[in-house]
């Protein structure tokens, strides 16, 4: 993802580095690897199962992070005679790679997904793996599951087809790289990836769908230290994400019709939290008209001014309560009542993060049988029950992990500091206590608690810059608090 910086104090990285390594022993995450995962990946890296059909003749390239060594998928567009777009999207075969039952799947499933810290990654699958031999790095010829979904003018999906391939990406780009071709207009690839990009937001938008532009933090290494930021969502960002949605929306639909797989749900919120929003917008003087539908709202605001910030921060708990449902029809197993995901406005599927993202592969397997005309294998089929409460419990922990890193960094930037003043956006307010909430500073990008008002004085006020004390940054307990000036 790209980056918008804001440079402050660094944190010292040798007493964080000391620290992570604690939280991780805490959090009992294993950094290392058994003995026979390592020489089942070593095994496997020199003997994958290659698929029949030969595609590297497709010239595939790469989005990601500069550095990034796993790397999932790889995409090439054109226009399609007559009007229209097709988009090939290929997505690593880790199961190429992963023997059902070995070490390695054991392993796997242990893990459930890649963990990020600021100093170290936990994988998935072993490094031989994941950022190399199944990784399409560019130049090298790689087992893949390889899409081809066919858009009409408009961008919407007409065809849908998957099959296992050998392909070779032949570039590798960034974010900003591909920003900087799109202004230039010098590579047909990238252009072409920015009107699909928009024609499917726009279908996005048709469809009711929403993403919401709020600025995250991400904590950094550099030469002097940690240091904290936001980063915000640009256009790329949208376009890249945008071809991963219409692939899991394939996916999804591909299996819904098989009768098995595993689907990524949210329900839509009820009304009495949309009658919330609309009381906040109401104190945050954000203009929400009865009949302008909640996305248009949405997609109107500007997350760089404060109000609409501390708004689209309440919009984020309409997003809680994703989940996996994994289905199989003819064992019993019924698919869900609504299953669509209620920000995407359709039935969606993880499905193009093997490398990183367990219940991935089990997807990719079941799309990949349905669409060859073949049954799902045993190992796949066995294992879908089990797969959500698996992805439930390492989506918990990768948030504790996220969560626990960016507090231990902003305890550290502080500490010290107590008794200075700092400017700060109320993004959040107690609703059982008006006089308590959360605080948005700017320099250095800090969200944390803050005590206001008295009992019966008056409350936070929602959405406004106001002059915070800081009370409390303790690194030991990972602990920031602030108290209005």
């Amino acid at each position: 993802m790209p980056r918008r910086k804001l440079r402050v104090k660094a944190a010292d990285s040798a007493r964080i580095n000391t620290e992570l390594t604690e939280l991780r022993t805490r959090l009992e995450i294993h950094t290392e690897w058994p003995e026979a995962v390592l020489a089942e990946a070593e095994e496997a890296a020199e003997r994958p199962r290659m698929p029949e059909h030969d595609a590297t003749d497709l010239p595939l390239f790469t989005v990601d992070p500069p550095g990034s060594r796993d790397l999932d998928q790889a995409m090439h567009l054109a226009r399609r005679p007559g009007g229209g777009y097709r988009v090939h999207y290929a997505i690593a075969d880790v199961a190429a790679f992963v023997r059902p039952g070995g070490a390695i799947d054991t392993e796997a499933r242990r893990r459930v997904e890649t963990l990020y810290f600021p100093d170290h990654r936990v994988p998935l699958h072993p490094t031989r793996i994941s950022e190399d031999a199944a990784s399409l790095l560019p130049g090298e010829p790689r087992p893949a599951l390889l899409w081809q979904l066919d858009l009409d003018a408009d961008g919407a999906l007409v065809l849908a087809d998957l099959r296992r391939a050998l392909v070779r990406s032949h570039l590798r780009l960034d974010y900003a790289a591909v920003q900087r071709a799109v202004d230039l207009g010098a590579d047909e690839q990238p252009a072409l990836l920015a009107v699909v990009g928009r024609l499917r937001e726009q279908q996005e938008r048709e469809r009711g769908g929403i993403s919401l532009p709020v600025p995250e933090q991400e904590v950094e290494e550099t030469l002097h230290g940690y240091v904290l930021g936001y980063r915000a969502p640009s256009p790329v960002d949208g376009w890249n994400a945008q071809i991963s949605l219409l692939t899991g929306m394939a996916a999804a639909e591909l299996m819904l019709d098989a009768g098995i797989g595993l689907l990524r749900t949210l329900p839509a919120a009820p009304a009495p939290a949309y009658e919330r929003l609309r009381r906040i917008a109401a104190a945050l003087d954000v203009d929400w008209p009865q009949a302008l539908p909640y996305p248009e709202l949405i997609r109107s605001l500007d997350p760089e001014a404060p109000l609409d910030a501390a708004f689209l921060n309440a919009c984020t708990g309409l997003l809680r309560g994703a989940g996996y449902h994994a289905f199989d029809e003819s064992r019993g197993l019924p698919a869900p009542a609504d299953p669509g995901h209620a920000a995407i406005a359709a039935p969606y599927a993880h499905c193009t993060a093997p490398l990183r993202r367990l219940g991935d592969r089990f997807a990719q397997e079941v799309c990949a049988a349905v669409a060859a005309g073949a049954e799902v294998p045993d190992w796949a089929r066995e294992a879908l029950p089990g797969v959500p409460a698996l992805m439930a419990g390492g989506d918990r922990r990768a948030a504790e992990v996220e969560r626990a890193c960016v507090d231990l960094v902003e305890a550290e930037l502080l500490a010290g500091r107590e008794g200075e003043e700092f400017r700060a956006v109320v993004i959040d307010v107690d609703e059982r206590r008006p006089g308590s909430g959360t605080v948005q500073l700017r320099e250095p990008a800090v969200r944390a608690r803050c005590d206001g008002a008295a009992a019966g004085g008056p409350g936070l006020p929602l959405g406004r810059v106001i002059d915070v004390r800081l009370t409390t940054a303790d690194p030991a307990t990972r602990t920031v608090r602030f108290a209005t000036a």
